[in-house]
Formats: C-alpha cells, structure tokens, sequence
C-alpha cells in the first residue's frame, strides 16, 4: 500500500474512533458557571424572565432558572461544550444564544435584550397553553417522535394562526421523517411571511436558519447546486452566525462533500476564533483528504482552546499518530 493510501485508512480509523468512543461522560454536567442579565429594548430590567439552557451535545442536560428583581441570573452546573441560553419574558419575543462553555476560564457573560411585542408578532407568548405546546412539540422532536411533534406544533399554529414562525419547526419534523417536498412548503410559508413583514431580510437570523433548513432538502437529495446556492444565500444574509456556518459544514461532512465542508467550517472558524469544535471538524475533514499538515494544525488549534474538553484525549492520540508518521 502506498503511503497516501495508508494514510486515508488510517485516518478513516481514526475518525471513527473519535466519533464512538465513549469515554467521556455523557450527562452534559460539570462545573461551568455562566451569569448574565435580561433587559427590555429600552434597558430596563425584566424580573421573572424565564431562562433555560440546553445542551447542544447532550440531550437529556437541561437547566432552568429565572432572573432577579434586577434582571439578573446565573446557571451552575454546566459541562463543556456547546449550549444554547434562552431568555422568554411574558408580553416580549424570546431570544437564544448559544455559547461555548468552559470549566477552567471564565464564560462571557450574556445579556439579552427582549423586544415587546406588537401585534405583527407572536401573541401566543403570553398565552401558557399554547406555550406548552410550543415546548411540547420541541420535546417531542428531540426524542425524534416526528408525528406527535407536528401534531403539537400544528395545534399551536390552529391557535394562533399568526405565528408564521410555527413552520419552521413543522418543516424540520418532516424534513427528518424524509418529507422533503412537504418540508419546502413549510419553509417557503416562513420565507412568505418574512417577506410580508419587510423585503430586506438582511441580518434576520430565521431567515437564515430556514434558507439553511431549505438547502438541507436539496442536499439530502444530492442537488448540490440547489442546495450550494441556498446555503450561500442565508451566509449572506447572516454572515455574523458562527453556529449557522458550522451547521452547514456539518451537513456537507455527513454527506461526504469534504471540500464544501471545510469551506464553511473555515466560515466558522473565522466568525468565532476561539471557538474549538470548527477545529475539531477541520482536523477530521483534512483527515478524510489525507492532508495530514492541516489536520494536524487543526487538531492542536483545537487542544490549545479546549484541553480540557473529553475529546481531547482522543485528539492528543491523532496528533500523536500523525507526528509518527
């Protein structure tokens, strides 16, 4: 065997041991600490904000908390990786960050400023019943019971026939179930409506994310051009979203597109330097096209930003491996 084609398989072996290995603990938790403060578009604190923080590795790790008098909060308890903070406040639209938590440095602190809500929003916040069903069906759609999700997400929607947003979810549950065509109709109802609000979607964050979710379709059916110009349509339209650009990257390398992959990644990477996980995936893409150079600069990117994350024992044994060869 020659040496390029040792080095694929070997880093094919590679990869996959650092996608199965279970030797790291897989409840989410640890030691992190993450404060921040809920405020109104006019700077005024906003008590009793509701704050939940969901783990975008572990599923089952979820905390909740609710601001003080003086719109302040703080969640314990966090493992390393990536999480997603949402801030919802009764009479005001929800809001969501995500961020890269880390147990030995200190984590930014986050601030969200809720806008209230007019009557071309989503007046279902303040309504508990349907919220419940709001949460119901994103529950639902992480345990992948798809049906039941859309059940959910379509009687909130009966209920509130305004809140075009609903699609969204719906398109991405039939998305999953390989609903393709019914998915699209979903996601061009949330384009409409996006549109009808205002022709310039420039910076708006759900236009992004459905335009991603719209050239997910395609890609799962092996249109890459379709689904190329969609995905370069919503970087355009948010081009400040780090996680938006990692997703797509994502979505390349788990079809095999390495250079498309590694073309967003770097997308990422750029937008969020100091985040790890655009290096980890970079290391792996370089793996799968044998540029052991660049995987291996990658790789010891990402222990210098996360070396105490569980993959990085994994990481250390690449590196090693590679520096053998």
């Amino acid at each position: 065997m020659d040496d390029s084609r040792f080095y694929k398989a070997a880093a094919a072996f590679l990869v996959f041991l650092a996608v199965v290995s279970p030797g790291w603990p897989q409840t989410g938790r640890g030691e992190g600490r993450i404060t921040g403060k809920v405020v109104s578009e006019d700077g005024k604190p906003l008590p009793q904000a509701a704050i939940k923080a969901m783990s975008l590795v572990y599923q089952e790790a979820v905390l909740e908390t609710q601001t003080n008098d003086k719109g302040e909060w703080v969640i314990l308890g966090l493992g390393t990786g990536m999480w997603r903070f949402e801030a919802r406040a009764e009479g005001y639209a929800p809001a969501a960050q995500d961020v890269d938590i880390k147990q030995l440095a200190r984590n930014p602190e986050l601030r969200f400023s809720l806008k209230k809500l007019e009557r071309t929003d989503m007046p279902t916040i303040q309504d508990k019943a349907s919220l419940a069903l709001f949460d119901q069906g994103n529950q639902l759609y992480t345990e992948q019971k798809y049906d039941e999700a859309i059940s959910a997400y379509r009687q909130f929607l009966e209920a509130n026939p305004k809140a075009y947003q609903i699609h969204l979810n719906i398109g991405n549950a039939l998305k999953e179930k390989g609903d393709l065509a019914g998915a699209r109709g979903e996601f061009d109802l949330v384009m409409t409506g996006l549109k009808g609000e205002s022709a310039d979607l420039n910076g708006n964050e759900l236009a992004a994310k459905t335009l991603a979710a719209l050239g997910e379709t395609y890609l799962k059916e092996d249109n890459l051009e379709e689904a190329q110009k969609y995905f370069q349509n919503s970087i355009e339209i948010f081009p400040k979203d780090e996680a938006l650009a990692y997703n797509v990257g994502e979505i390349y390398f788990s079809k095999g597109r390495i250079d498309e992959a590694i073309s967003y990644l770097e997308i990422a990477a750029g937008i969020k330097p100091d985040w790890g996980k655009p290096q980890i995936k970079l290391g792996y893409a370089f793996l799968n096209k044998g540029d052991m150079a660049k995987a291996r600069a990658h790789l010891a990117k990402f222990l210098e930003l996360e070396p105490d994350s569980p993959e990085a024992p994994t990481v250390k044994s690449i590196i090693e491996y590679i520096d053998k060869k």
